[in-house]
């Protein structure tokens, strides 16, 4: 099946796909980011418990394998009666490992910050919520641009665990299959797919680049 003879028969389908990754893509980076900020805060958090239980956290879901934390989210939940839709388990997978990876980029960030800027606040009498929410967060949002840009990308590319369960619409890399089910679109079919993914991703990085040279603080 040549390119013409494919478009024209999926090419819908490759574009409902293409809207399906994008949109799970957005939902999972803001929870992503979301809950990588509030590890990061137990991670640095005063309190003992707060700081292991963050480090465990993150060394438990940045060593885990999509595939199988997938699995465990679709079916294994459901063994304790927590009942989920396909796509919302591809979104709490994406979201429970990328988050874990945020979380690093964060503690570089935050690893950027003079320990001056700390002592200076707290000599003001600013309290450690006072010290995260105008000095720590803010300086590490900005420093952690494009290390952030590569983990959209990197959960972007990571909603292809969607073509492991039976998405509707499905994505990207869930047309791959459903196509060369039913014709013999080959190696082209997956050009196409591949074709999304590198446009978004090269449209991410232009945008986080020009981000970057906005918000980068020069030290």
């Amino acid at each position: 099946m040549g390119l013409a003879e494919l478009l024209g028969t999926y090419g819908q389908n490759y574009l409902d796909g293409l809207l399906a990754t994008w949109s799970m893509t957005a939902v999972s980076f803001v929870f992503v980011m979301a809950l990588a900020v509030l590890v990061t805060v137990a991670r640095v958090s005063p309190v003992a418990p707060l700081r292991g239980l963050g480090e465990l956290y993150v060394q438990v879901f940045r060593n885990i394998p999509g595939v199988a934390l997938l699995i465990i989210v679709a079916y294994a939940l459901p063994q304790l009666r927590v009942v989920l839709d396909w796509r919302t388990c591809v979104i709490v997978t994406v979201v429970l490992l990328g988050s874990a990876f945020g979380s690093e980029n964060f503690m570089s960030g935050i690893n950027t910050i003079g320990v001056g800027q700390i002592e200076a606040a707290r000599s003001v009498g600013l309290t450690f919520t006072q010290i995260l929410r105008h000095i720590v967060i803010p300086q590490a949002l900005r420093t952690t641009v494009l290390p952030m840009t590569n983990l959209l990308i990197a959960v972007m590319l990571t909603t292809a665990l969607g073509s492991q369960v039976p998405l509707a619409p499905q994505e990207l890399t869930g047309v791959v299959s459903y196509v060369n089910t039913r014709a013999t679109g080959g190696i082209l079919a997956f050009l196409i797919s591949a074709l999304g993914y590198v446009l978004t991703a090269f449209v991410i990085s232009f945008v986080g680049n020009r981000i970057d040279r906005r918000v980068r603080i020069l030290r």
